[in-house]
């Protein structure tokens, strides 16, 4: 048997930065051609574990970011001024995109118009809540207020 750390995900084996033991014909024949996977040498490993620690702290500051910026989203208040006619019915609509300009505008936060949730655009002057996704699995809801423009 021969140890190899896994350069990549395989499927049956282990997660990449794993030291695993598998059969010498496996890893050279299969496992480095195709750069799955290299030799384990004491160099090797420390390496790898380094390069595992590294990639958890990274993923780690991600986290902190992406929660500090839903902090700030969740704190920010944007008032989007809009033609309207007498009964608070907008003439057009406040879109996906201008909440986005907005945003950039006040917070200096460059979201991508994706990114924010609108059912549908905003058609009429009042106070709305738009989820703004962050990330897959954080969203922040940004109060908009519409009003009419002089």
């Amino acid at each position: 048997m021969a140890q190899a750390i896994l350069l990549k995900d395989v499927e049956g084996l282990g997660d990449a930065g794993a030291v695993v033991d598998v059969s010498a014909g496996y890893l050279r024949n299969y496992l480095a051609p195709r750069k799955l996977a290299q030799a384990a040498t004491e160099a090797s490993i420390a390496a790898a574990h380094r390069q595992r620690e590294q990639a958890e702290k990274a993923a780690h500051e991600q986290e902190e970011r992406t929660q500090d910026t839903a902090a700030l989203l969740s704190k920010t208040v944007l008032t989007i001024s809009h033609r309207a006619g007498e009964d608070g019915r907008l003439f057009g609509s406040v879109t996906a995109k201008e909440i986005s300009e907005a945003l950039r505008q006040a917070r200096g936060l460059r979201i991508d118009r994706r990114k924010v949730r609108l059912a549908e655009p905003i058609r009429e002057v009042g106070t709305h809540m738009v989820e703004i996704e962050v990330t897959d699995d954080v969203t922040a809801s940004v109060k908009t207020i519409v009003v009419e423009e002089k």
